[in-house]
């Protein structure tokens, strides 16, 4: 079985079945949780990063409204794959136009990545929602609210979802971990965490790719598997640096950049991260990460790495020293 066949099973059984169930996004839990016992909801707008439970949430809120008739009165489309004004004319406007047989008066019709709908389907689909407010609710999922019109976000109540709290995604993870007989250390959930940055989905992505190898899963091992530069190699040569001993500290560079063959813009990262951990004056931080945004920009732009981050470090062994 493939890595990624594998991850869509972990995510479809471990995935929240009702409201209760959701770890994250309490203050938006508990406004859903009212559209369930009155049984009535205006069209939603759920707006933020991905991987934090926006689309989870739509599957919750109809299985708690609909119970076992979920399937026949709740339908999900990825407007990034069915993006166009005919898929709103048809599609969506014959399951909108049917009423439903059960006591709820309408059913749920969720567009996942509505950012990616063109502006035509877009001013459909605000038509389509006037037309048939009385059968159908619609739940417009995306990670940008800039880019749906004015007049559908007029006629929506927006909730806005914020990225995973470090304990909500422990405590995710270690659902999963206890049930597939994983065993995953702290500090590794630590990596998972710095690396899905409050995605969700990312994170049970990484524990998967991780507990492939069937090993306790460390940080070592989660950085290993990614294939991110580890924190610790970056701190060495940063400290080397610091010390003043540059040529120690390039080599260090040379290694990582090319026997470990990482990308120059990923050890960028490690290092601005690294920064705000160091000994020096607040002023040295600012004027270090200012230098640090101009060789990001550079890399991006085709310079050479290793000479753009040996003369970051050359600058890290002047403020060493003391120097602006």
């Amino acid at each position: 079985m493939s890595l990624s066949r594998e991850f869509e099973l972990w995510v479809e059984k471990y995935r929240p079945k009702t409201l209760d169930e959701i770890v994250n996004q309490r203050e938006i839990v508990e406004r859903l949780k009212r559209f369930v016992e009155t049984k009535t909801m205006p069209h939603c707008l759920f707006a933020g990063p991905p991987g934090t439970g926006k689309t989870t949430a739509a599957h919750c809120l109809a299985h708690d409204l609909f119970g076992e008739d979920y399937r026949e009165n709740f339908l999900e489309l990825n407007a990034s794959d069915e993006r166009g004004i005919d898929v709103i004319r048809t599609t969506v406007k014959n399951f909108a136009r049917s009423a439903t047989l059960t006591d709820v008066p309408f059913k749920i019709l969720v567009l996942d990545e509505a950012d990616n709908l063109t502006a035509d389907a877009q001013q459909a689909l605000r038509r389509t929602m006037e037309r048939y407010t009385d059968t159908c609710r619609f739940i417009l999922s995306c990670n940008y609210s800039n880019r749906i019109i004015e007049p559908i976000q007029s006629r929506t109540a927006i909730f806005r979802f914020t990225p995973l709290s470090f304990e909500d995604t422990y405590i995710y993870l270690r659902r999963i971990c206890d049930a597939e007989g994983v065993e995953l250390t702290r500090d590794g959930a630590q990596a998972i965490y710095e690396i899905a940055e409050g995605d969700l989905r990312k994170a049970v992505n990484t524990l998967q790719a991780a507990a492939s190898l069937g090993k306790p899963i460390t940080a070592d091992i989660v950085y290993d598997v990614i294939g991110w530069v580890h924190p610790k190699e970056v701190a060495e040569m940063m400290d080397y640096a610091l010390k003043g001993e540059f040529s120690k500290s390039r080599s260090l560079l040379r290694m990582l950049l090319y026997q470990r063959g990482y990308a120059g813009s990923d050890i960028v990262k490690r290092i601005h991260s690294r920064i705000f951990d160091l000994d020096i004056s607040e002023k040295q931080k600012i004027e270090l990460i200012d230098y640090l945004g101009e060789v990001d920009f550079r890399i991006a732009q085709g310079a050479d790495e290793e000479v753009q981050i040996s003369a970051f470090l050359a600058r890290l062994v002047l403020a060493g020293r003391g120097s602006s």
